[in-house]
């Protein structure tokens, strides 16, 4: 596999009153092409900025980010917005579904974005889901719907514009253990047959034998990376 990702030196600061806290120390990654790779930690072990900071949704203190040899770190906002859209897809804890739509029109918001006509983006909306294994529910709300099913969405609604990279935070957080390994099944499918990098970030130990890669974490530093899915 080829670099995809290339993380050096990374460091995150926080002020918190007159203390400065250090969520990222100095950290160093590479991740390959197609990968899927875990961040494993706990809470406070800077797994969760970490993924921010390589998708671009929290600024490094210093240190830098390259995509492909493109420094993800020195983007304008507004170009980095863009390029997220078109290359980025994520997966949350709490699903972030909008309330007011139905599941075919949550995923298919993207693709609003990108100028697609409703009729394409319907079909391609109506095609992944069916591939969720929510025929039925397409036009259901989120508040009709189950949390493995409103995942199911999330997940569809994250690959619906075919992107480079997921990130995934805690997707199977507020899920239980039986659903839970019916969405990770549906993640891993995904990554192989498509061949898009994941990158997720969990404090659990069963999802990351999903992984290709675990990298464990502990006070903002790196602390071993584990290939070949074994955990322990």
């Amino acid at each position: 596999m080829a670099s995809l990702i290339e993380i050096k030196g990374l460091t995150k600061k926080y002020r918190l009153g007159q203390e400065v806290i250090t969520a990222l120390d100095n950290v160093d990654l590479t991740i390959e092409e197609g990968e899927f790779l875990c961040i494993l930690g706990t809470s406070g072990s800077g797994k969760s900025t970490l993924l921010h900071v390589i998708a671009g949704l929290e600024l490094a203190t210093k240190g830098e980010v390259l995509l492909k040899g493109v420094s993800i770190t020195k983007m304008k906002e507004r170009k980095m917005a863009t390029f997220r859209r078109k290359h980025m897809g994520f997966i949350f804890q709490s699903y972030n579904l909008l309330s007011s739509l139905t599941a075919i029109e949550n995923v298919a918001l993207p693709l609003v974005f990108d100028r697609v006509n409703k009729k394409e983006r319907l079909k391609r909306s109506r095609e992944m889901l069916i591939q969720m294994g929510l025929k039925d529910r397409l036009r259901n709300k989120p508040t009709e719907m189950s949390g493995g099913q409103q995942q199911r969405v999330s997940i569809a609604r994250a690959l619906i514009n075919n992107p480079k990279i997921i990130f995934a935070d805690e997707p199977t957080g507020n899920l239980d253990s039986k659903t839970t390994q019916e969405i990770m099944e549906i993640l891993s499918e995904k990554v192989r047959n498509s061949g898009v990098t994941m990158i997720m970030v969990t404090h659990d130990l069963n999802l990351a034998e999903y992984a290709d890669r675990v990298i464990k974490m502990i006070d903002g530093r790196i602390t071993s990376i584990v290939p070949n899915k074994k955990v322990g």
